[in-house]
């Protein structure tokens, strides 16, 4: 899916193309976003415009690595755009990395940045919110490491776009009891106790 963007289009590299660049790293990863919601719920059921890969914020620096010889560009501030320069160390105010294999080509990978204390992950909008990272991904039984379903939807419960909407109606029923007690407890405490996914995840059984 080819989408345009102020910043130029956005044309996604395949799930397993991404997979494979990422592959060799020693430290985690994970897919994110959208394909994320679809490695957990075994199945695609929508179109992308981007595709994701979160990193640890202390292990950004492997993204160029995995993506020598590319264009990367932080979102710094967010909604600009501007050049990652090789070796440098993001300040704590960005999350978002675009990346090309060059100027003239689209953009193919995002990369998102995760904040991690020690042995646990904890959540960049309410630090108070923790898991401990080996909780933090599952493996696809293809082998591709993903963001827990349950932490997707907490970053997605935030905007409720139409795709989020989709990838939480989608998601519902395969959320396991542990998951939904932990997502409506997280999102009551980032969001506040009226978000509408708290109300449907209290109302699944």
């Amino acid at each position: 899916m080819r989408t345009e963007t102020p910043w130029g289009p956005w044309a996604p590299a395949p799930l397993a193309e991404v997979a494979d660049r990422f592959a060799p790293l020693r430290t985690p990863w994970w897919i994110a976003g959208g394909y994320a919601v679809e490695l957990a719920v075994g199945h695609a059921f929508r179109n992308h415009s981007d595709i994701d890969v979160t990193l640890l914020r202390r292990d950004q620096l492997t993204a160029q690595q995995v993506l020598a010889g590319w264009e990367w560009w932080a979102a710094d501030p967010p909604g600009t755009l501007r050049p990652w320069l090789p070796g440098e160390i993001l300040p704590p105010t960005v999350h978002d990395i675009w990346c090309r294999p060059g100027r003239d080509e689209p953009w193919r990978i995002q990369v998102m940045l995760d904040e991690a204390d020690g042995a646990d992950w904890a959540f960049r909008r309410d630090t108070r919110i923790r898991l401990p990272l080996d909780r933090l991904g599952r493996v696809s039984a293809d082998g591709i490491p993903y963001l827990a379903l349950q932490v997707q939807l907490l970053y997605k419960a935030k905007s409720r776009r139409p795709k989020d909407e989709e990838d939480f109606t989608t998601a519902l029923p395969v959320l396991t009891a542990d998951q939904r007690a932990w997502l409506t407890e997280t999102i009551t405490l980032a969001y506040g106790a009226g978000h509408a996914w708290a109300a449907r995840l209290r109302r699944h059984r």
